[in-house]
């Protein structure tokens, strides 16, 4: 079958907690049945099971013959048009070589055959549609996260609602708490926290006020922003996404299976050698009917079926394998691709962390008379009636260890400044050091200034006005991150890279933990995606593991593309080859030495499907092949050539390739 670029679509999967709240459109996805493709192989694969059992018991050829000849025009009618317009620009391609081996086979009572041939390409056939229906899907998806409508000032203070898409440079639009940005543009009155996490992967909110660049399909926190717009609709960050992912899906070379890869010289050499096997004996003054029985007994010995099958059980039995542990590779093209990768590259937030802050200091100031556990049950309380996601760490550190929180009231809160309430008839303020505390050099400010040089967010708590302790807030590693890092290294031979859109600082801080040295920080998608095709131009084969929005750019730039499934993005999922469903990064390596295994059984596959074509090719050009003989043999090397692809499916396989990516 002609093979199509495998940026393909993702198994319907777990809806993303944090987009999906957001208050993201749903998504637009394609039926399967919608797709004639997928109609057509069904139909075949229902009418061929229908046939199959009295077939196999010997009931009376009008049982059965209808039914398999409805499977040669259900499956096939598509494939062998698509080979014939292939033929009409002088194309010739295994789509009409397989209707024309699976009709070969009828004709001289192989029906059985025939039908099965035609299921399997018909259903490759569906398999390849859906793939490209759900990469438009997921395209398509990711314009919901950008705005229909925005809310537009007038001169004169009036405001009106506008499709977003007639925005122009230097109108001005006021963006309300919880709202979607509808444009890139600069805020000129108002502050605000902005989750930006599809645009740059930053796990956390950033402070905006007058003169910070915002981006549009961001969501607004609590606060309300006045936002001078500086880029037309169609040149958004989000928009130029789309254009992205859509670029690289469409240059992204066919991939195809390695025998694929020789498919027009064989299947030339076939029709040529079958015409002569069959032309030749005639012109020599052989009868007609030896020399047809001839030439059909060699189109059945030299049709590439064991060949095909060669390929199709160790990649499609390792995808099987590595979906029992947690990993879902969309095609057998995929699986061979990962085996091939030379250069990894990791996103940050998300994929080698948790993409979830958690409080990992608790400094309690020298004269506060509070303990660690003191500091944390105060701040929580204050916190704990906000829905920010600094206020969430906060109260969930509580409740690990189950402290008791005294009652709040009063409670307020500050876009960009933090908390305030009343706990135990003392006003408790929690926030941002920049924002609550006055300049100085004291204590507390020697405290904020080592967390933040340690890669921490620092979380100030103030009680009457007098702070008491700083808590340290951070993005923790992935348990497996490090140990996933080093069997990458040792497997590919060269150290992963990460590409993160968060701040340097905090990329180097995770990056020394975790064993990588090669950090590039700040990157918007279309940097990440420009560094993946700088390495592929290099002839790297690059491996990228992502999971937001900002990944897919280079998710579809990349040889392969994984994404990390729990809280993956609509768009990552769709756009990466394979999806880690458990979120445990260590199934990377052991897919990727899996993919290897299948390779090597592929190639030892086609040797023995050679052997055999070339042993019974020769036996019927140079003897005389007996017809059931010549059958028996070309079906013995599919069953052995089958069963050996089908170690892959053991228990066993998969341990083995975590064990030899270890090694």
């Amino acid at each position: 079958m002609t093979t199509t670029p495998t940026t393909s679509a993702a198994p319907a999967a777990p809806e993303p907690p944090g987009e999906r709240a957001a208050g993201a459109a749903p998504r637009r996805r394609t039926r399967i049945l919608a797709l004639s493709e997928a109609r057509w192989a069904l139909a075949a694969l229902a009418l061929f099971l229908t046939a199959l059992p009295p077939y196999l018991l010997g009931a009376p050829a009008w049982l059965w013959g209808p039914l398999f000849a409805a499977v040669y025009v259900t499956g096939g009618w598509e494939p062998g048009l698509e080979g014939l317009r292939a033929l009409r620009d002088r194309t010739l391609d295994v789509d009409l070589l397989m209707v024309a081996a699976a009709l070969g086979a009828a004709a001289i009572g192989q029906v059985l055959d025939g039908a099965l041939l035609i299921v399997i390409f018909a259903t490759s056939g569906a398999l390849e549609a859906v793939a490209t229906a759900r990469t438009a899907d997921s395209v398509r998806g990711l314009l919901d996260l950008a705005p229909a409508t925005a809310t537009r000032l007038l001169p004169g203070g009036a405001e009106e609602d506008v499709p977003a898409g007639e925005l122009a440079v230097g109108d001005t639009v006021l963006v309300r708490p919880g709202e979607r940005i509808g444009a890139d543009g600069r805020v000129v009155a108002g502050e605000s926290e902005v989750d930006q996490a599809t645009i740059t992967g930053e796990p956390l909110p950033v402070g905006r006020r007058a003169g910070d660049e915002v981006f549009a399909g961001t969501m607004n926190g609590t606060g309300a922003l006045t936002v001078r717009v500086e880029r037309d609709p169609s040149q958004t960050v989000i928009a130029r996404i789309v254009r992205m992912v859509e670029a690289a899906s469409e240059t992204k070379a066919p991939t195809q299976l390695f025998i694929e890869k020789v498919e027009q010289r064989y299947s030339i050499g076939m029709v040529i050698a079958t015409l002569a096997v069959f032309g030749v004996p005639l012109l020599l003054g052989e009868e007609l009917r030896p020399a047809l029985l001839r030439a059909m007994t060699f189109m059945i010995v030299a049709s590439p079926c064991a060949v095909v099958l060669s390929t199709m059980p160790p990649l499609l039995s390792a995808i099987a394998n590595a979906g029992r542990h947690g990993v879902l590779v969309k095609s057998a093209v995929v699986m061979e691709r990962l085996g091939r990768v030379d250069t990894v590259a990791f996103d940050k937030t998300g994929t080698l962390t948790e993409g979830t802050p958690r409080v990992t200091e608790l400094r309690p100031l020298p004269g506060s008379g509070l303990a660690e556990d003191g500091l944390l049950a105060l701040a929580a309380a204050a916190e704990r009636p906000s829905e920010h996601p600094l206020a969430r760490a906060v109260t969930g550190a509580a409740r690990e260890r189950g402290l008791p929180l005294p009652g709040a009231t009063g409670f307020t809160a500050a876009p960009g400044q933090g908390v305030s309430a009343v706990v135990g008839g003392r006003t408790v303020r929690v926030g941002s050091p920049a924002r609550i505390l006055p300049p100085g050099t004291g204590p507390v400010h020697a405290t904020v200034r080592e967390l933040e040089e340690a890669g921490r967010t620092a979380v100030v708590v103030l009680r009457d006005g007098n702070p008491v302790g700083v808590l340290g807030i951070a993005d923790r590693p992935r348990p497996d991150a490090t140990a996933a890092v080093a069997v990458l290294t040792g497997s590919t031979g060269r150290p992963p890279v990460l590409l993160t859109g968060d701040n340097e600082r905090a990329a180097k801080r995770l990056a020394a933990q975790v064993g990588i040295t090669d950090v590039r920080a700040g990157l918007l998608p279309q940097d990440k995606a420009a560094a993946v095709q700088a390495w592929e131009r290099q002839g790297r084969k690059v491996l990228v593991v992502g999971d937001g929005v900002n990944d897919a750019p280079a998710l579809a730039a990349a040889h392969c593309g994984v994404a990390m499934g729990e809280a993956g993005s609509d768009l990552a999922l769709e756009t990466a080859d394979a999806i880690v469903v458990r979120d445990e990064l260590a199934a990377v390596p052991a897919v990727v030495e899996l993919s290897r295994a299948a390779r090597r059984l592929v190639i030892q596959n086609l040797v023995i499907a050679g052997t055999f074509i070339a042993v019974l090719v020769a036996w019927d050009l140079i003897g005389t092949l007996p017809l059931p003989l010549g059958v028996a043999g070309h079906e013995g090397s599919t069953v052995v050539v089958g069963l050996n692809g089908l170690r892959l499916l053991r228990e066993t396989a998969w341990k083995n390739a975590s064990a030899e990516g270890l090694r």
